[in-house]
């Protein structure tokens, strides 16, 4: 192993490991069939475990998803997910009253805060064609000074999101797509105002990069006391520092110094996550992150007595119109589309 290669791991199981200020990282990836009327899959879903299936059967899970797959309503408090929904949609309800349906590029990063339930769900819009679905979720940490702000959500639609080509010698390219952080003359979208990323000091990057066979890519240099993890989870082989990666592992590497990525004979794709740590104590249990654990019983003891505001939805699990584009209405009423 090299000097700027720090650590590798295998991603073999979800979540994959992360480490300070990320908490959790899934990658979902489900050929769902044709939706029925009720956008649910037309196709049945005898065989599974209706309320927790993650069996991947036919190639898709109806995960918590009783008719329509997804998440239906759950608490969070303490940090934020990020949510990168590549394809297919999400519908996203929540206590605040928000609704929002985003997907094909689209980023929703939540504050949870105080706290928020909020529902994730998979509608299965189109009656007459498959409906692939693919995201990543993202739990990035709060600290302790902006654990109980009020929740919040912010969407990033897929033609506001800064992407960039790199180009190398051999006329191989790279595309990056940035979600936070920095790169190169990229400028990335801004993050809630509260989150850990809204610090200067917290160098947060989130970039996915998608390499050509036989591509070259430099990582750019940033601060030695932030934490830089690739997962490699699309493509053959990568060479890291010379060191050959297989498919479906992490690297660490040493964000201080040049680190060359050289594709093999397939094409790859890499999401990175940065940042520097939080350095606070973690207690979790489940959807709520808290520094000490008799926060997590004061977390717990609030969700039962409130809600966390209350659930005005008449299922758990509510899918939008089925004709409705991307939108996203947030519990202050405001309306929001994408340009276009």
């Amino acid at each position: 192993m090299s000097d700027k290669v720090l650590k590798t791991f295998a991603l073999d199981s979800m979540p994959w490991p992360t480490i300070d200020p990320f908490l959790f990282c899934v990658h979902h990836v489900d050929n769902y069939p044709a939706g029925d009327a009720r956008m649910a899959p037309a196709t049945g879903v005898s065989g599974r475990q209706i309320g927790m299936d993650f069996s991947g059967k036919d190639g898709w899970s109806m995960y918590h998803g009783d008719v329509v797959p997804g998440f239906p309503g759950h608490p969070h408090r303490g940090f934020e997910t990020v949510t990168i929904a590549r394809n297919g949609f999400i519908d996203h309800s929540d206590s605040l009253g928000a609704r929002a349906r985003f997907g094909h590029g689209d980023v929703q990063w939540m504050t949870a805060g105080k706290g928020v339930v909020h529902s994730e769900m998979f509608p299965l819009v189109h009656a007459d064609a498959p409906n692939p679905t693919e995201l990543f979720q993202i739990w990035l940490n709060l600290p302790r000074a902006k654990k109980l702000v009020e929740p919040h959500f912010t969407m990033f639609w897929s033609e506001n999101v800064p992407h960039k080509t790199v180009v190398d010698d051999a006329h191989k390219s790279t595309h990056v797509t940035v979600i936070a952080g920095a790169f190169d003359d990229l400028k990335p979208l801004s993050p809630p105002p509260d989150s850990w990323a809204s610090s200067p000091e917290s160098s947060l990057a989130i970039w996915t990069a998608k390499m050509e066979p036989g591509a070259s890519f430099d990582l750019p240099v940033e601060s030695r006391d932030c934490v830089r993890t690739l997962y490699f989870f699309a493509g053959s082989t990568l060479a890291v520092d010379g060191q050959t990666v297989a498919r479906g592992h992490g690297v660490v590497v040493e964000p201080s110094v040049p680190v060359k990525l050289v594709n093999g004979d397939q094409p790859a794709e890499i999401l990175v996550l940065q940042g520097r740590p939080i350095g606070e104590p973690v207690a979790q249990h489940g959807p709520f992150v808290m520094n000490h654990p008799g926060e997590i019983r004061q977390a717990m003891i609030d969700y039962q007595e409130t809600q966390f505001g209350g659930w005005p939805w008449a299922t758990d699990g509510p899918v939008h119109e089925r004709h409705l584009g991307r939108f996203a209405v947030h519990g202050d009423g405001r309306q929001e589309q994408p340009e276009g």
